[in-house]
C-alpha cells in the first residue's frame, strides 16, 4: 500500500504531493516514496509549482515513525536505518532545488521530522483552526542530526526554533504568522489546500532559472547536509 500519491490540478501545471497514511510518519518506505515523487515532480517540465499536502483529517505530517526506527536499531536493520536517514536529506536537497516552488499546505499537526520538510520548502500556508507544529524531540532523546538543524533555520527564526527546540513548545498558526515563517493562515482543511494551489496558479518561472537561484541560496545549507550529517548517519549516532 502507497503512503504517498501525487497528482496535478485541474490546469496541469500544480503538482499535488499527498501524505496518505493517517499521522504520516516517516520510515523507509516513506523515504523511498517521497524521493520518487519529487523525482516525477522534477521530471515533468509542465509543472510549475508542487503543493504538498495529506489527505488526513488531523495530522500533516507527525514525523519520524518512532517504533520502525526503534524496532530496526534493536533488530540490528542498521543499513535500513541509514537508508532512509540519507534518503529523507536527499529529499530535503531536492526540495531546496526543485525548479518550481515547493509550497507546504500544512492542514494539521506537524512535528518533528515532518517541521524539516515544511522548513526545506520554499513557502508555507497553514490552517488556523487546527494543528500545531512541534519539535519534540528533547522530550524522546532524540538529538537533531546537526544538518537539519541547518534546513530549519534557512526558514525559521532563530530565536522561535531555539525556544521550540528546548522546550518541545507546540506554536499555532498566528504565531508562526507572524514570525513570517507562513505565508498565510487559512480557516479550515478545503481552504488550506485551496489558497496553497491558488498561490502555486500564479508561479510561471522559467525552471532552469529558479533552480539556479535556489541553488545558490541554499548553498550553505546544502553544504551542511552534504557534510555535517553522514559522519552522525553512517555511525549510528542518532540518540
Amino acid at each position: 500500500m502507497s503512503l504517498i500519491s501525487l497528482r496535478s490540478d485541474d490546469s496541469g501545471k500544480v503538482a499535488i504531493i499527498s501524505f496518505d497514511n493517517g499521522a504520516n510518519t516517516h520510515n523507509l518506505q516513506f523515504a523511498r516514496e517521497f524521493e520518487q515523487h519529487l523525482q516525477a515532480v522534477e521530471d515533468n517540465i509542465d509543472f510549475k509549482a508542487l503543493v504538498i499536502t495529506s489527505s488526513d483529517e488531523k495530522s500533516w505530517s507527525q514525523g519520524l515513525d518512532v517504533p520502525w526506527l526503534m524496532g530496526s536499531i534493536q533488530g540490528g536493520q542498521h543499513d535500513d536505518v541509514k537508508e532512509f536517514m540519507h534518503t529523507m536529506d536527499r529529499c530535503h536537497a531536492r526540495l531546496m532545488q526543485l525548479p518550481v516552488p515547493a509550497i507546504a499546505a500544512i492542514n494539521g499537526h506537524t512535528f518533528g521530522n515532518g517541521c524539516v520538510i515544511a522548513c526545506a520548502c520554499d513557502f508555507r500556508v497553514m490552517r488556523s483552526d487546527r494543528g500545531y507544529f512541534c519539535f519534540p524531540e528533547v522530550d524522546m532523546s532524540i538529538p537533531f542530526v546537526p544538518g537539519l538543524i541547518d534546513v530549519v533555520l534557512k526558514s525559521l527564526p532563530a530565536y522561535r526554533y531555539n525556544d521550540m527546540l528546548l522546550t518541545g513548545r507546540r506554536v499555532g498558526a498566528a504565531g508562526l504568522l507572524a514570525d513570517h515563517f507562513l505565508t498565510a493562515i487559512f480557516e479550515g482543511k478545503d481552504a488550506v489546500l485551496e489558497g496553497a494551489l491558488t498561490f502555486a496558479r500564479t508561479f510561471n518561472k522559467k525552471r532552469t532559472i529558479f533552480a539556479e537561484h535556489k541553488k545558490r541560496f541554499h548553498k550553505p545549507v546544502l553544504d551542511a547536509l552534504r557534510e555535517k550529517n553522514p559522519p552522525f548517519i553512517d555511525a549510528m549516532k542518532l540518540l
